[in-house]
């Protein structure tokens, strides 16, 4: 027997994840049981999470489109929250119904879609939240296998970045990519000047000069060298200074903006990359106009949804620790807070006046997508309306509640 030749990367195709391939091996043999009895349970399932990472309040549903493509031609219904809407734990983000051995074999690939993506969403949210008007910029694909570069920088500026690096992943997201120069450049023409002025001769004018000071020389002396020789032409500086030689960096920040201002260059704007979170964010915004966020955003924790059946041909039924039933969740318009309640019941209005809304609505039916997807920017710009709403590190007073 001939093996099959080898794929030259260690991915899943999408038909093999469309066909359902990806999938816990004890999936496919319950359906091969259940087939084989001749069992066509009726079975509804939810898609929620007990619990966030750390201290957060709240996440960004992502991945939704994916999860859409999915689950086409699918003999199911389902009904899911917008991509995009801020849900907190115990809020059930998305439902299943139809005969369990059609889709049972796809809770893999649907949670994985969901769990990642969700992740990168929310903690670019959180870095957006932080950072206000400042720019933030996804520059985190380097540190994940290149095939999925662009699902994370899609998700991040999903979650609020306003942009990415890398070429493909802006195509996927319709925006042109942001980037100056590598630290290559500096070394190759052996002086920083040089090469930003190399930049400035050859590169279209409509990118933003930013020049990258931190490679060769002390960052103070670099900035004031670079805004010298490019004078109104230059945008920004960006400092990426290792942390073997970092120190301070607030104050290496607060040396570099106090001699570029004293001599003429307030104009010139500072950039920072390099080990940045949300909490460095807060820690350098007096100073820093814009940042660079990498591994913190591309290797951001999963959101451990789990899907669990509610329902089974009609009866409320559910494992220990979950509550059985079919559910809708809604939203006050005013106080922002939730409420999770039985799929029957109908809310109107909040205790503070305000207007519900359902956040659950049909997604698929009977195999057919029936929600138009919006492009990624609608997406961010309803993520960064909702940020408006929630502080950094908890919920809203309440949170959510269940009816009971």
């Amino acid at each position: 027997m001939v093996a099959p030749a080898r794929r030259p990367f260690h991915l899943a195709s999408d038909d093999e994840i469309k066909a359902g391939k990806v999938a816990d091996v004890y999936f496919t043999r319950t359906v091969e049981i259940l087939r084989k009895r001749g069992i066509s349970t009726r079975v509804k399932a939810e898609v929620r999470t007990k619990s966030l990472p750390a201290d957060w309040g709240w996440g960004v549903l992502a991945g939704l489109e994916e999860v859409a493509r999915l689950l086409e031609g699918i003999p199911i219904d389902v009904i899911a929250m917008d991509e995009g809407m801020l849900f907190r734990p115990f809020e059930p983000v998305l439902a299943l119904d139809g005969i369990y051995t059609e889709w049972a074999e796809y809770e893999t690939a649907i949670l994985g879609l969901l769990c990642q993506a969700s992740g990168i969403a929310t903690k670019a949210a959180r870095c957006k939240k932080a950072a206000g008007e400042r720019l933030v910029i996804s520059f985190g694909a380097r540190r994940m296998h290149p095939a999925i570069a662009p699902m994370i920088e899609r998700n991040a500026f999903i979650g609020g970045c306003d942009g990415v690096a890398v070429t493909k992943s802006a195509e996927l997201i319709e925006e042109d990519p942001m980037g100056t120069i590598p630290h290559a450049l500096v070394l190759i023409m052996g002086d920083t000047v040089e090469a930003v002025r190399a930049f400035h001769e050859i590169v279209d004018k409509k990118i933003r000069r930013v020049a990258l000071i931190d490679t060769l020389q002390d960052e103070k002396f670099e900035a004031l060298r670079v805004a010298e020789a490019l004078g109104k032409d230059l945008f920004a500086v960006r400092l990426d200074t290792p942390s073997s030689r970092r120190g301070d960096l607030f104050r290496i920040l607060e040396e570099v903006r106090w001699e570029l201002d004293l001599r003429g260059h307030g104009h010139v704007k500072l950039i920072v990359s390099g080990g940045i979170d949300e909490s460095e964010i807060l820690r350098l915004n007096p100073l820093a106009d814009a940042y660079g966020v990498g591994t913190s955003i591309a290797n951001a924790p999963v959101l451990n949804f789990a899907l669990d059946i509610i329902e089974i041909d009609g009866r409320p039924t559910a494992k220990r620790g979950k509550e059985s039933g079919a559910k809708q969740v809604y939203r006050c318009r005013t106080c922002f807070r939730s409420r999770v309640v039985p799929a029957a019941k109908h809310l109107e209005r909040c205790d503070c006046g305000g207007a519900y809304e359902a956040l659950l609505k049909p997604l698929i039916q009977k195999g057919r997508c029936v929600r138009d997807l919006p492009p990624p920017r609608t997406i961010r710009e309803s993520v960064i309306e909702q940020l408006a709403r929630v502080e950094l590190n908890a919920s809203q007073p309440s949170g959510t509640r269940k009816d009971y």
